[in-house]
């Protein structure tokens, strides 16, 4: 990932909340016929290993999980994003050198990766996907809600993945190479915009 020195985020915390924060990640291995891509949710834990292990599971019915993997995998968590309008820009009015551009969190993980199919793993798996994004409903749904064999039959169709992270690199791109006046400026225009996601990433532009 091309990181500008002025949008790395290097603080590993931060790095650990924008991928927990990220509800859909995108699973990335390279095969000797080219990369492959499954939009997947992911989960990390930074009980395991030096920087944590992400798991998640694909549909056994995926090639995926079958295509031999060249290298570690590479996981992408996307951010909040949101279109710039150079209007935005006090420095519109000074000169009028100014362009569109987007600003984004990104984080990308690394690890080898290992595919796994044994009930309780899975079972592990699925469960903790599930209350992590269950988590704060009124009425939270369980696993173990469902009956017990049509959990087991559903497992049956699925591969769970495991990735310790060997490397993590992450990316915040908020406007910081503009001048204050200009930060204002985005951070007042996307809190107006009609978008919601543009209106999240408003508070995001530093401004001071």
């Amino acid at each position: 990932m091309y990181t500008p020195p002025a949008f790395a985020e290097d603080d590993h915390s931060s790095l650990i909340a924008m991928i927990r924060a990220c509800r859909l990640a995108q699973f990335v291995t390279a095969s000797t016929d080219g990369p492959i891509a499954t939009a997947l949710p992911m989960f990390i834990d930074e009980a395991e290993g030096e920087m944590g292990v992400l798991y998640g599971h694909v549909a056994r019915a995926n090639p995926h999980w079958q295509a031999p993997v060249r290298g570690n995998a590479l996981v992408l968590f996307m951010g909040a994003d949101a279109y710039i309008s150079p209007s935005w820009y006090a420095a519109k009015a000074e000169h009028g050198k100014v362009v569109p551009t987007w600003n984004y969190e990104a984080v990308e993980a690394r690890g080898p990766v290992e595919f796994f199919d044994d009930p309780d793993s899975l079972h592990a798996v699925v469960s903790r996907l599930t209350d992590l994004h269950e988590s704060g409903r009124s009425s939270p749904w369980a696993v173990s809600d469902a009956p017990e064999a049509y959990i087991k039959a559903h497992m049956r169709g699925i591969v769970g993945l495991r990735i310790p992270v060997t490397a993590l690199q992450g990316k915040r791109k908020m406007s910081q190479n503009r001048t204050q006046a200009d930060r204002r400026g985005v951070s007042e225009g996307l809190a107006a915009s009609d978008r919601p996601s543009d209106r999240n990433v408003a508070p995001l532009i530093p401004t001071d």
